[in-house]
């Protein structure tokens, strides 16, 4: 039987599992308004919601799903953590953090913990990880694990890579590279894209035209190819130059970026300089210093915010896509991207050694975990500078 075969019998069987649902509920609830009103589409998600949890349950058991366990065990103490974070920060603090921690969801205590997490194992990897990112114990292609039975020793958990280098160490020191590279790119696009859209809306004319006109051809082009291509050229002229391949690289992203951050800035700060409080600093004869950092700034501090945290994920997975590529951070160095392309070709174990498998995963989940932790962190602080109530 052919695998869409069964994928279209299965959703048959869901779909006449829903309609018994829907069925049994208005019979057994005398048509009671929520299954008499309930669409065949949500009984749909409920069935196949069901499905999923149980296949879960049976594949967590299995022999093959190594990788599956640690990602539930992982999530099933993240969120565990999580709780007893926000419990934490809400007794413990400032009173304006108590308040912070009260009022928030446990998918943003989630995220700031994860961020926190990351944030201390980038700055303190050199401390953390057991071995050096560069060095080579001379034992190749250890399985994760730790288990000798599979192929696994106790001194390397995560495996070691196909020329000997510990993947946990490895994976310690990619957070130091690639996050770090990536918050300070963001930081270099931020201050690029704040300061040009500031300046084309306060002062308008010949700036804002040539300013937004410049940006607009800069985002016609796809960020990805564009970056690409650029690095490619900062390759020849890295070695000529005695510039290391990583400065280009930060200065390549932050350039094109900063004009996402542009059009936001200056779109906020074109709403800003309208406003009465605005005239008034003009006819106290304020500069445009004090314009800009005294006034419009405080006020585009909530959309900026959020941005920010936006703009990490496109950098970091940018970073990530280019040193899976070749062209991003470059080696020795450990970064989750190259370990990623390094690494791939253990998926082809799959079908007899999934725990070998299993490694190419480990940086990838750690790129998708601050990914997801970091999107919940911005959908929170949306969802507050919106000024929305549940």
């Amino acid at each position: 039987m052919s695998l869409w075969l069964e994928l279209v019998l299965i959703l048959v069987g869901i779909g006449l599992l829903a309609f018994a649902l829907r069925f049994v509920g208005r019979a057994a609830t005398g048509q009671a308004p929520y299954f008499r009103d309930m669409p065949f589409g949500v009984a749909f998600g409920y069935v196949f919601g069901a499905a999923a949890v149980l296949w879960g349950i049976w594949f967590y058991f299995q022999d093959n799903a190594t990788f599956f366990r640690w990602a539930v065990q992982g999530f099933a103490g993240f969120a565990v953590a999580a709780y007893l974070f926000r419990l934490l920060g809400r007794s413990v603090g400032t009173q304006r953090t108590r308040k912070l921690f009260r009022g928030m969801p446990l998918t943003a205590s989630f995220g700031i913990l994860i961020i926190l997490i990351y944030a201390l194992v980038a700055i303190f990897a050199g401390a953390i990880a057991p071995y050096g990112q560069e060095e080579i114990l001379g034992q190749a292609n250890i399985v994760p694990g730790g288990d000798v039975a599979f192929g696994g020793n106790p001194e390397f958990p995560l495996g070691t890579d196909q020329i000997g280098r510990d993947i946990l160490s490895r994976l310690i020191y990619g957070a130091q590279n690639t996050v770090g590279i990536a918050f300070a790119t963001t930081c270099l696009a931020f201050f690029l894209g704040g300061t040009f859209g500031f300046l084309a809306a306060t002062l308008g004319g010949w700036l804002d035209q040539v300013l937004s006109r410049s940006v607009d051809v800069l985002m016609a082009i796809p960020a990805l190819i564009f970056a690409l291509l650029l690095m490619t050229i900062a390759s020849v002229w890295a070695s000529k130059l005695g510039v290391p391949l990583t400065v280009f690289m930060v200065l390549i992203i932050a350039v094109i970026d900063s004009t996402r951050v542009f059009r936001l800035s200056r779109a906020v700060g074109q709403s800003i300089v309208v406003m009465d409080y605005i005239e008034a600093a003009k006819l106290r004869g304020e500069g445009l210093g004090y314009l800009i950092f005294r006034e419009i700034l405080p006020n585009a501090t909530a959309p900026l915010l959020a941005e920010f945290g936006l703009r990490f994920c496109f950098v970091f997975l940018t970073i990530a896509s280019l040193s899976f590529l070749g062209v991003g951070i470059q080696p020795p160095l450990a970064d989750w991207g190259t370990m990623v392309r390094d690494l791939s070709q253990f998926i082809n174990f799959a079908a007899f050694a999934p725990r070998v498998a299993s490694a190419p995963l480990l940086a990838a989940g750690a790129i998708a975990l601050l990914t997801v932790a970091v999107n919940f962190v911005v959908d929170w602080m949306l969802h507050k500078s919106s000024g929305l109530k549940e």
